[in-house]
This record gives structure tokens, sequence and C-alpha cells, in this order.
């Protein structure tokens, strides 16, 4: 059953079909705005009770998908003691970084470096550390947070592929969440550096951050943007940015500074704001 729906994902051409989707998402025309939001409501059974606004206040189909939620709908955890799950969402994969790589499934993985579009030296500093993939599927909520408080260090855009990024995905596809078009966050603040990367998917009709906007999406070449002469600060639990039709976050923490929940593991449920991680305390001198 995975063999053909991963040929089809090969043979489609997937900046084609995600720009044709973006189209039809950010069209302003009632009825087709309106007959695609109710559809997707249906489909994926959404729960709009936590929706700050009611389904004939959005101006498009992009407009819905990344709503916004009700003042209180996210309680956040103790941000002192532990590091916040940036998304609702499911558990991907979690663990530590060992010999560079992130495990994706079934004897997959990437690394680092490829992840952080050949970064060398950031790759270099979470090498022993932790990592957590969540993955955003269509009937959560699509906005971003931030799992610690961090001043943004950098941004990379990395072009790539938008396959699926689903679990029949992952565990057929080599390399998957550092081949898919990305873009990599790097921040600094008292857990240390860590990274948020937001990794597109299948018609996925584009990223946007709070610093910046929209993200060009599908661009042909890498886009490093350096943010230290900037102040970018955010606390845990601010709006990072959101996903317009997907999709995934990989979280890199260097070593010594998170440990993760034991119950979590592959395709357990979290929701933005609850305690993924317990922060620790660095050592002396680190």
């Amino acid at each position: 059953m995975s063999f053909p729906f991963i040929l089809l994902q090969r043979a489609l051409p997937h900046h084609a079909v995600s720009r044709l989707a973006g189209k039809f998402a950010s069209s302003e025309t009632p009825w087709l705005r309106d007959r695609l939001i109710r559809r997707f409501i249906e489909t994926y059974d959404i729960d709009m009770s936590q929706a700050a606004r009611s389904v004939g206040q959005f101006t498009s189909f992009n407009d819905f998908f990344t709503r916004e939620l009700k003042p209180g709908a996210r309680p956040l955890a103790d941000a002192d003691a532990f590091i916040l799950s940036p998304a609702d969402g499911a558990i991907s994969q979690i663990g530590t970084i060992e010999r560079g790589e992130i495990f994706q499934a079934k004897g997959r993985a990437f690394t680092a470096r490829q992840l952080l579009g050949g970064d060398a030296e950031a790759a270099e500093r979470y090498e022993g550390g932790s990592f957590a993939t969540i993955y955003l599927s269509p009937r959560d909520y699509h906005r971003v947070h931030m799992p610690a408080a961090g001043t943004l260090r950098s941004t990379t855009y990395v072009p790539g592929d938008l396959f699926s990024v689903n679990q029949v995905t992952a565990e057929n596809v080599d390399g998957l969440f550092a081949r898919n078009e990305r873009l990599a966050c790097q921040f600094e603040g008292p857990v240390g550096h860590f990274a948020s990367v937001m990794v597109g998917a299948m018609i996925v009709a584009g990223i946007e951050t709070v610093w910046s906007g929209r993200v060009e999406a599908h661009a042909p070449k890498l886009v490093h943007e350096d943010f230290s002469a900037r102040d970018v600060s955010l606390a845990s639990g601010d709006e990072m940015g959101r996903f317009f039709l997907g999709s995934t976050v990989v979280l890199l923490f260097e070593p010594g500074r998170v440990v993760w929940r034991d119950e979590l593991a592959a395709a357990s449920t979290v929701r933005m704001g609850e305690a993924i991680g317990r922060r620790l305390q660095p050592k002396a001198g680190a």
C-alpha cells in the first residue's frame, strides 16, 4: 500500500502542485473560500469551538487554516522549569542526536548539518543534544510557538522537495526532513542555543514568521539571514510563525539542556504550550 503512495509522490511535480494549491487557498472569492473551509471542517472533523472567529469571518482558506485560538485555549506550562510544545500535533520521533544523526524512522536518519542547510558549526553545537520532531496533521492548530525564551540569531531558508511528511513517507523516503523545503531558525536564550526548523510538505503554500512575514516559497537557492544586529526576542509560548497548509517542526537543543518526558514516544499527541521536557541547569562553565 505504501509503495504506490510513495511512487506517486515521486512522480508529481511538487512545487507546481503546491503553487496551484496556494492559489486556491489564498482566494477571497466567497463561494470558493466558504466551500473549501466547510468541506475541510467536515472532512477533518475540525473543532471550531476553540477558534477565536467563526466560519463566516475568515477572508480566505489560508486565513482559516492559520486561525488563532481563543485566549486561554492553550495554557502554558511553567517555562522556568519546562520546554514547551511548539505546536499541536504528534511526536514523529524524539531522542538524542548521536554522531550528528537524527533518527527518522525504521533505520532511516538524517544529519543535523543537512537539516540546518549545511551549517557545520551549528550542527556541531547540537552533537549529543536533544531533538524532537512534531508532525502537524491537517486538523491541527497551525501556528508555531516558542519552546523556550530566546533571541533570534539567524534564519536559513533551504530549498528542496515537498514530499508529504506523514508516517508512511517518513518510513520510506530517505532524509525526508532534511530533503524537504524548510526554514531553520536558530535562537539563543536561557537554555542555550536551540533551533526550531519549520519543514514544508506537499501542497504547503508557504511559511510565515512574526519577524519577517511571508517567506518566499519554492525559491531556487539557499538564503541565510543574520539577525545578530537586530533585537528579535521572544518569550516561551510566543508565536514565532505559521504554516499555510502543513507540516512539521523539528526542535534541536544543545547537550545537557533538556530531558524529554519519559512517556513521550513516536505517535504521542501533544498540544501547544504543554511541557514536553524538563529544563536542566547547565554545568558551571558551560
